[in-house]
């Protein structure tokens, strides 16, 4: 079994592809990114040193529009993950039907090593080596993992200081004071809570309340995802983050977990429930399981022993490909990350849209929009299910497939 995610990604185009019955020569233009940044970006280190820290930024397919996606910090990043996220990007934003192809960046670094100072370096000197590719009809960045708002404007103060001029729409997830929108910081959780409210009302016919569900990973989108579950009546059990987990059967005071988390750093010094590990939260017997952390956290090996009806992948590829064939025989309804995480670009879709006309949505309109957005995209899902009669993942592929194919075919590219 391969865990590099660009095998895992051309496995996934090619069943998808097979479905559809579309030919060799897309399938040969859709395995290839359109154009791979490589970059070494030297930093004045506080202390006076400097160091060369390797940075990508790839642009898988630009035939629906600019490339979108985001910039991860992370000591393991590599060239080929880079790759393969673009190209989930591309899918994921041809999906919720977005005028974008799919980008992603990341840079070799640990962040938690780096000064405040020297992460500002890092960001604006990634930006010098790569501006002349970004642009809101070109490129257009936004925060991914351990990436956030304020890094975002440092690169925006950048790019404009570079170009000369003003370009709020160059990137997406900005504080709110630089162009940034309402709503964009717990969009990726609630877009991933509107589909699992479709997806149970075609499946049962009811609303969530009186469902059970564990959440792995307790960061930003896995603690809104918490609050919105709540809220809707369905029993939290169960959180965790890189530390551990917490259990009780009874429901977990999501307000106070949360308390716990920001003052303490870990959901694990919740006292008033039982410790519970990472491992032992992906097979508790819930009805909601939803992965927010890291991707292959569910595998042929532990795959067979979940138990929950519903699977909401708020982390991109938490699932094998093994493990898919044996949750599919299984049964049970997984989201998969391009529909249940699109949320996050959609509102970043959101803000590029407001920050080209300068008129700016409040809150309550963002998440209508949202609402409206998922929604329909989990029905061309669902379609496309019951029409070729395959699963989840599958069917948001031939979704995706299917309008990529034509903007292909429109530009003559096949």
């Amino acid at each position: 079994m391969s865990n590099n995610p660009y095998e895992t990604f051309i496995r996934q185009l090619e069943n998808g592809a097979k479905v559809l019955g579309i030919g060799r020569d897309v399938v040969e233009v859709l395995k290839e990114p359109e154009r791979v940044l490589e970059v070494s970006i030297p930093v004045k280190m506080d202390d006076g040193s400097v160091k060369v820290f390797k940075g990508w930024r790839s642009e898988h397919s630009t035939a629906l529009g600019p490339a979108k996606g985001g910039i991860r910090y992370h000591w393991n990043v590599t060239k080929d993950e880079v790759i393969a996220l673009s190209a989930w990007m591309s899918m994921k934003n041809a999906l919720m039907n977005l005028p974008y192809g799919g980008g992603k960046g990341g840079i070799r670094v640990n962040p938690k090593e780096l000064s405040d100072a020297e992460l500002e370096r890092l960001s604006r000197g990634f930006i010098d080596k790569i501006y002349k590719y970004l642009g809101p009809d070109q490129d257009v960045p936004a925060p991914d993992v351990y990436t956030n708002p304020k890094i975002m404007a440092w690169m925006l103060d950048e790019y404009e200081k570079l170009v000369g001029r003003k370009a709020p729409g160059v990137i997406t997830g900005k504080p709110i004071i630089v162009g940034g929108s309402l709503g964009r910081n717990h969009a990726t959780a609630l877009g991933g809570f509107f589909v699992l409210r479709e997806a149970v009302k075609v499946k049962e016919g009811k609303n969530l309340e009186g469902m059970t569900a564990a959440i792995q990973g307790f960061g930003n989108a896995g603690s809104h995802m918490a609050k919105f579950l709540a809220e809707a009546k369905v029993k939290v059990v169960a959180v965790s983050d890189s530390k551990g987990g917490i259990y009780d059967p009874n429901g977990l005071p999501i307000d106070e977990v949360k308390k716990v988390k920001s003052e303490t750093g870990s959901v694990v010094n919740f006292d008033k429930a039982e410790k519970i590990s990472n491992e032992e939260l992906l097979i508790l017997d819930v009805d909601i399981l939803v992965p927010a952390a890291l991707e292959n956290v569910i595998t042929e090996k532990n795959a067979r022993d979940v138990k929950a009806k519903y699977i909401v992948e708020l982390a991109n590829g938490p699932i094998t490909p093994e493990a898919d064939d044996i949750l599919n025989e299984k049964g049970i309804f997984d989201l998969p990350d391009i529909l249940a995480n699109a949320g996050g670009v959609t509102v970043s879709y959101f803000e590029w849209v407001q920050n080209r006309m300068g008129y700016y949505w409040d809150e309550e309109e963002v998440d209508a929009k949202l609402d409206k957005k998922m929604t329909k995209a989990f029905k061309e899902v669902y379609e496309a299910m019951e029409k070729y009669k395959v699963p989840p993942r599958e069917a948001a592929y031939v979704v995706a497939l299917r309008r990529l194919v034509e903007a292909l075919k429109s530009r003559a590219v096949v």
